[in-house]
């Protein structure tokens, strides 16, 4: 008998680890075995995520306990935003351990070694009480406006001004990255004429050019120690479309060839890597060639020597939240080169998402099996995708589209406090009240508000009052970066440039009026093409004269301009205007 038993005991402390996805009934189980469940949130594309898997859950001590006394959870945070957003200020690898109600015991941020792992697995068992990593939920009154109040709004600009890193450069201390946000915010504040900030954006710029692998193209993610020379070398989709965006309009506003350049080195690598044949855009590429292996030696080679060694992998999932922010960056990119193909990558991705991903009512799910949601992410991705095709196109099915997409986000998103949308329509768990998600009701405020521009219509209003609601509340205006507040307290208070082409859709005099106004025109504003063959505007709320030649006009709440025809014109009075 001891023969027999005996090898069973020193097999199991190095029995690999059962890992379970996410569900509610996970609990109901940890019930049952009278056990804790331990969810390890992490990236396919992070290297440390990667030494977790090999060395902590590996080691017999770790597996003994997690054997005995856990039921382990493990989920991709790009495949579930509702999760992902629940723990963001605990970056990636994440590590929280619940009891069997659902509450929370620990949580931990970044890579445990397995000494300090089984430490706490043990501590845990010991006393499962909460530990100091778990404060109970703070009551936040929400705002009664969505209006910054005077002192907050002075508060918040004095907490931007703080943000930036004088010496190392950019918006960020420790790790550097472009913070498009913060670049957005500055470049704003340099059109209407701050020299201060143009000069800390054209700084920043400059000094995230070190994040473009100079090789395949692409932006790493992300800088450590305090400088730009560090990579992380994985690259994600999401840093694609906000580098691409970014370096094209600081491109339009300042006009310095090396922002196209920049532009144009991460475009190139998403369409070598990054983009699926139907035309949607993958996920990330990773980090490690070797999964847990660091590869500065790897990306320091040259295009046929990396190729020899392999490929990092690419993270194929097609999300309809990532390829709306792609579509809304070649937006951008076509906006200030006039490149047809750039254009057509837009629209071929737009609609394979509508393909592939359209929900009942105008909403997106995020991949093809989710597990939960829907999730606000997708269908705001592409509510402000299909609004920038329109005003990239002058095409109307993009604008409605648009608009289905806020109706959608509307109905199934607002957050029950009548303040901000919640990421998920759905509950993580029974024991969790889902909340708003700081930028994406910034990025829901400036995208509603930019669409009832166009429309009229009083729901998209609506939205950016209840989206700003949660904004102009003390303690989520003065949280960390301040710029996607600042922007969408900018946008909300006040008009758009309002430029109207007014010339056939196949004019040629049309076109290139429309194209000059694409490429002068700031971020922010309200850019149309009146065909009278399509009949009225959306929002016919000026009424522009019958000319025997295409023109543009400029208006304001009271007056327009006299009709523009010459393009270079239009340039000189547009970017005057945008001042």
């Amino acid at each position: 008998m001891v023969l027999l038993t005996a090898p069973a005991r020193s097999q199991s402390p190095s029995q690999p680890i059962v890992w379970h996805p996410w569900s509610d009934e996970i609990f109901a189980q940890a019930a049952r075995e009278h056990k804790f469940v331990l969810l390890d949130l992490e990236a396919v594309w992070c290297h440390w995520c990667h030494v977790m898997d090999q060395q902590t859950y590996r080691d017999p001590s770790v597996r003994r306990l997690m054997g005995k006394s856990y039921i382990a959870v493990k989920v991709d945070q790009d495949s579930r935003p509702d999760i992902s957003n629940r723990y963001e200020d605990y970056g990636w690898p994440a590590t929280v351990i619940f009891n069997a109600n659902g509450g929370e015991i620990v949580k931990r941020q970044g890579y445990l070694p397995p000494k300090q792992m089984a430490s706490i697995l043990q501590a845990v068992i010991d006393d499962p009480s909460p530990g100091p990593s778990v404060e109970p939920e703070k009551a936040i009154t929400y705002a009664a406006t969505p209006f910054l109040a005077p002192a907050l709004l002075d508060a918040v600009k004095k907490e931007y001004e703080k943000q930036y890193d004088v010496s190392g450069k950019g918006w960020a201390f420790g790790h550097k990255y472009l913070d498009a946000d913060s670049v957005e915010y500055a470049s704003t504040l340099a059109r209407q004429g701050d020299k201060l900030q143009e000069q800390r954006v054209r700084e920043t710029l400059q000094a995230a050019e070190a994040l473009i692998d100079p090789v395949w193209g692409g932006e790493y993610q992300y800088s450590t120690g305090g400088n730009w020379k560090e990579p992380h070398f994985e690259k994600l989709l999401f840093i694609q479309a906000q580098g691409i965006r970014t370096y094209a309009q600081a491109y339009g506003q300042f006009h310095s060839p090396e922002y196209l350049t920049a532009a144009q080195n991460i475009h190139r690598y998403v369409l070598a890597f990054l983009t699926s044949p139907e035309g949607a855009f993958y996920v990330s590429q990773d980090a490690d060639l070797i999964e847990g292996k660091h590869s500065a030696n790897y990306f320091q080679l040259n295009d046929a020597k990396r190729r020899a060694l392999g490929i990092p992998r690419v993270d194929k999932h097609l999300y309809a939240r990532e390829s709306g922010w792609m579509v809304n960056a070649l937006c951008t990119l076509y906006a200030v080169t006039g490149d047809s193909s750039t254009l057509q990558e837009a629209v071929r991705s737009a609609r394979w998402v509508v393909a592939h991903r359209s929900l009942t009512n105008g909403g997106f799910s995020h991949g093809d099996q989710d597990a939960a949601g829907p999730y606000l992410g997708d269908s705001l991705a592409m509510g402000q995708a299909f609004l920038s095709l329109y005003e990239v196109t002058g095409d109307r099915e993009w604008l409605n589209r648009a608009e289905a997409s806020r109706r959608f986000i509307a109905t199934n998103f607002a957050a029950s406090t009548g303040a901000g949308f919640v990421t998920s329509k759905t509950s993580t768990d029974h024991t969790y009240k889902p909340h708003p998600e700081r930028d994406e009701n910034a990025q829901l405020a400036r995208f509603a508000n930019r669409l009832s521009h166009y429309t009229g219509d009083k729901g998209d209003r609506e939205a950016a009052t209840r989206a700003m609601r949660y904004l102009a509340t003390r303690e989520v205006a003065i949280a960390w970066l301040s710029a996607p507040v600042l922007l969408a307290e900018a946008e909300f208070t006040r008009p758009p440039l309002h430029i109207t082409i007014v010339g056939a859709k196949k004019d040629v005099g049309a076109k290139a009026l429309f194209q000059t106004a694409l490429s002068a025109a700031p971020a922010y504003r309200r850019l149309e093409w009146w065909d009278p063959a399509e009949g009225p505007l959306p929002l016919a709320d000026v009424q522009y004269p019958t000319l025997p030649h295409a023109a543009a006009f400029l208006c304001t709440a009271t007056t327009c301009s006299s009709p523009i025809s010459d393009p270079h014109v239009l340039e000189t009075r547009v970017r005057k205007a945008g001042e």
